[in-house]
């Protein structure tokens, strides 16, 4: 039996001063038991994650719908939600990153971080059965969306416990991402996937060297590979939606693994 969608356009977000559409995944089963709550992944950049009609390049998404099935049906993940929310427009730049800088402008992800976590958590809550605590809640992105993912991880690690981090744009402000680690240490039982693909190019897209350099930094801060921090380097892979569909089944599985009864 599949999973359900269920698009919500009724979202407003009164620290963005607009709309914001979801999308949201139920898992199958979701129905039958009504006293159950099951943790949540959030994705950014939620045109691109269920519907290659709504996708960036269209026709090119990340299946996440498809692979949740799957995986569910093959008991390889445990039961969850996924909360799909789309980006911005025009203000996904500013949205999605820390700091402003003088050509790109940019630094809205504090407003974007009360949006998801004092407004949008809040208003599922009271409608969808999600468990509360950090180690249930999830985040998820690629490119700005990874480097937004990281660094709502970072600053708010009491509620989001699990991060999926793919190809993040280490390089946004001269790589400040990397400064803003050295002033944390490896939140308590935080998990972290990450990647890049070998073939992503140099900035602004993706670029080994510099996740490579942020997986070092994140060693260094209390991350153990193998443990807490799971890494990739997809050998062939670009910057690109198909790119980010084929790693998305790894990415459940080490963030939502199947508990052995």
């Amino acid at each position: 039996m599949p999973g359900q969608l269920l698009v919500h356009d009724d979202f407003y977000s009164e620290a963005l001063g607009c709309q914001r559409t979801l999308v949201v995944y139920l898992p199958p089963g979701y129905g039958r038991d009504t006293r159950r709550q099951y943790p949540v992944l959030f994705f950014h950049d939620g045109q691109n994650v269920f519907d290659g009609r709504t996708s960036y390049v269209p026709g090119q998404y990340w299946r996440a719908k498809e692979s949740a099935d799957d995986l569910l049906a093959n008991r390889l993940i445990e039961p969850l939600i996924m909360v799909a929310v789309y980006h911005g427009g025009e203000k996904r730049i500013h949205e999605y990153t820390p700091t402003k800088t003088r050509k790109l402008g940019g630094g809205g992800a504090n407003l974007h971080a009360w949006m998801l976590v004092e407004e949008l958590r809040p208003w599922l809550r009271d409608r969808y059965r999600i468990l509360p605590q950090a180690r249930h809640n999830a985040l998820c992105g690629s490119s700005l969306g990874g480097l937004a993912t990281l660094y709502l991880g970072l600053t708010h690690p009491q509620v989001f416990g699990r991060l999926g981090v793919m190809s993040p744009s280490v390089w946004w402000d001269h790589r400040v991402i990397l400064k803003m680690l050295q002033t944390v240490q490896h939140p308590e039982r935080q998990r972290m996937w990450l990647d890049i693909g070998t073939e992503e190019g140099n900035a602004p897209f993706g670029s080994t060297r510099d996740v490579r350099l942020l997986k070092a930094t994140l060693v260094s801060k209390g991350w153990r590979e193998g443990r807490s921090l799971a890494y990739l380097e997809a050998e062939g892979a670009d910057h690109s939606e198909r790119a980010w569909a084929e790693r998305v089944p790894s990415m459940l599985q080490y963030l939502f693994p199947r508990k052995a009864k």
